[in-house]
């Protein structure tokens, strides 16, 4: 019998405990449990246990949502973390049943430190800097449950993996002596770019003398020192470094959280090799745990067939599935389809651009227009845009996204370029307009237009004849079939890095077994 097995005191008579769980459901009237010690917890041979903590947004909830769904279709017993605010949202959204798992497949949840009634205060830096300063009692907390619960069906936490900027679980790792993974939601440019953060302060580029260098030029600097990033200007660095405060909270905040990176069991981004073949080379020489590309996480999820996993959502807004029904009735590559996230917001004046835009170029178009994707109102658009549109636009609140850019009657995308955004496109086939707003957003859209070829870039200050001319330059021009036709082809090697022979999918098998695995192995 092993002897790291029994979690039993014998009563009364002398009995044999064998390693066959019948045996064991048949003998526990016989023992009383006692409470594990720190190393059975580790030790013990049960079912891997995974605590995935995802960021509290859209953006970071689905990406990981999808790897615990991988997981847990390779044996482990999941335990998935929202926040209280996020997990009242989903249950608005989804309804209320939505969230209730499956046997093995569990929803938790802890406070963000914020006053629960407010929305407005919920802004990247006030959530990023409220979860590091409170949430790591809450979460020893609910480890603690977790590995004293009384279910049989609960095994103890054998591994964590978190969000990249949610670090503070790598002390909660520490202290059980688990595998701890972080997953940096971005691609592998922008993340290298953010562990360089504390070297563009070094040599004195960062923070900005004044608000000037935001328009005189400064931002085309080209920044050569950087491995892997060819050719990269300041303008595409993400754009949390664009302050002329040295106190500024978040790029103290992600030099702090790539410095802890280095902490981890390992680091996996979702994206594939064959795209940022460059950059994980030189990711490779840094002094860093091993980083794993392991993307398409969809298209690696589209192949485990397991229907109980597609009926565990995580939209922050319901859906608007006729959409779909809607792009049947089209023909093949003849809509644009418009999507700026589920962060960005923009103003009023600049949504009526856009939609005139897309009302001039005669396309046919999808558009999501999130309830507050305009800055304090209401986003309204010109009635007589929506009287000129209605025989060839469709407006929804929010989409199927992957669902839509897979869909044949997509031609193109008019995206912010959020990663998930981007990944999803190339996926899909579909190239893009790029409107950049924040975020790594700038370095996605350059890599989209200049090394991928399957991008063009729209001003800031949108207007729209620009948006006009993007558009049929995309969806009938040469150059946006020679577009179409670089995208199928990252299609193809995205596909390629998903099968079972790929590198994403024997990336994700060694993260489960020489990673996630280790201890118990």
């Amino acid at each position: 019998m092993p002897s790291t097995f029994p979690k039993y005191e014998k009563l009364g008579k002398l009995f044999i405990v064998y390693e066959n769980r019948d045996f064991i459901i048949v003998l526990r009237s016989c023992v009383k449990e006692r409470e594990p010690t720190k190393m059975e917890s580790v030790a013990n041979p049960e079912k891997p246990h995974a605590l995935c903590i995802p960021y509290p947004s859209q953006g970071h909830i689905n990406p990981m949502l999808k790897l615990a769904k991988l997981l847990h279709h390779n044996g482990f017993h999941i335990t998935f973390l929202h926040t209280d605010h996020t997990h009242q949202c989903l249950l608005e959204s989804l309804g209320p049943n939505s969230l209730n798992g499956l046997p093995s497949f569990h929803f938790r949840t802890i406070p963000d430190g914020l006053p629960s009634t407010s929305t407005s205060t919920r802004n990247t830096p006030s959530l990023c800097r409220s979860m590091s300063e409170t949430c790591l009692p809450h979460l020893r907390n609910l480890i603690s449950e977790l590995n004293h619960s009384s279910s049989s069906n609960v095994p103890p936490v054998t591994c964590i993996i978190s969000d990249g900027v949610m670090s503070f679980s790598l002390d909660a790792a520490q202290e059980l002596g688990i595998p701890h993974v972080l997953f940096w939601t971005t691609g592998a440019c922008a993340f290298m770019a953010y562990l360089h953060f504390r070297h563009l302060i070094d040599k004195g580029l960062v923070p900005f003398k004044d608000e000037s260098y935001l328009t005189n030029g400064v931002l085309d600097t080209v920044i050569d020192w950087i491995p892997g990033l060819n050719g990269i200007r300041l303008r595409d660095i993400p754009s949390f470094i664009r302050t002329t405060d040295p106190e500024n909270f978040m790029l103290n905040f992600l030099i702090s959280e790539t410095q802890r990176a280095k902490e981890a069991s390992a680091i996996v981004l979702n994206t594939f090799e064959a795209l940022e073949n460059e950059v994980f080379a030189a990711l490779a020489s840094l002094p860093l745990p091993r980083v794993y590309s392991i993307g398409s996480l969809q298209l690696l999820l589209n192949q485990a067939a397991d229907d109980r996993l597609k009926s565990i959502q995580s939209n922050l807004w319901k859906e608007e599935s006729g959409c779909l029904e809607w792009l049947d009735s089209k023909e093949p590559n003849s809509v644009i389809y418009v999507n700026f996230g589920s962060m960005i917001v923009t103003t009023g004046d600049k949504l009526v651009e856009i939609a005139w835009g897309l009302a001039n170029s005669n396309k046919n178009f999808l558009w999501v227009i999130r309830p507050n994707l305009v800055s304090g109102t209401a986003a309204v658009l010109p009635p007589e845009f929506v009287t000129t549109t209605k025989e060839r636009g469709f407006l929804a609140s929010w989409c199927p996204q992957e669902q839509v850019l897979s869909h044949p009657s997509i031609g193109g995308f008019l995206t912010h370029s959020g990663w998930n955004s981007t990944l999803e496109s190339i996926c899909g086939g579909v190239p893009m307009i790029c409107w950049p707003r924040s975020s790594e957003q700038q370095m996605n859209c350059r890599y989209c237009c200049l090394e991928w070829g399957i991008g063009m870039e729209m001003n800031s200050d949108v207007k729209r004849d620009e948006v006009e001319r993007l558009v049929r330059v995309l969806m009938e021009g040469k150059k946006g079939n020679e577009m179409k036709k670089k995208a199928m082809e990252w299609r193809k090697i995205a596909e390629e890095a998903a099968s079972p022979k790929g590198s994403s999918f024997q990336n994700l098998d060694n993260v489960v077994n020489h990673v996630l695995l280790s201890s118990r192995n």
